[in-house]
């Protein structure tokens, strides 16, 4: 990848799944994506879903929800883990939220987040 300047920015990922619950939170983190040129958009809200978009087509980055409506995302983390996608986690409920200690070094990002955080975890690629 070649590295960002003030004349080129950091090169954003073509296709992201969003992992998101609550439809209004989606459809914002859907926009903002869109309006820094992200080229793909898909939102899911629940773990079932999320596979089924993995399986029919891997995107290039996902944010992940942890808490889901009846169940947490972990399980997504761990199929996107093997496919070597990058992605990072986004919770409501800050340094509280127990991730398991195989994702502890993951990206997070706190709901809700700024714009600015937003892009710089897609142009950071989520580690």
């Amino acid at each position: 990848m070649i590295p960002a300047s003030p004349d080129r920015p950091a090169e954003l990922p073509a296709d992201v799944l969003i992992v998101e619950d609550d439809p209004i939170i989606a459809i914002d983190f859907e926009d903002r994506l869109l309006g820094f040129g992200v080229k793909s958009v898909r939102s899911v809200g629940s773990v079932a879903q999320a596979l089924n978009a993995i399986n029919a087509r891997a995107p290039d980055f996902a944010l992940l929800d942890v808490e889901l409506i009846r169940e947490k995302s972990f399980a997504i983390a761990e199929r996107l883990a093997v496919l070597a996608i990058p992605f990072v986690f986004v919770t409501g409920y800050g340094a509280e939220t127990s991730i398991p200690p195989e994702f502890a070094a993951r990206p997070r990002l706190q709901k809700p987040c700024s714009s600015d955080a937003l892009e710089a975890a897609l142009q950071a690629r989520g580690g």
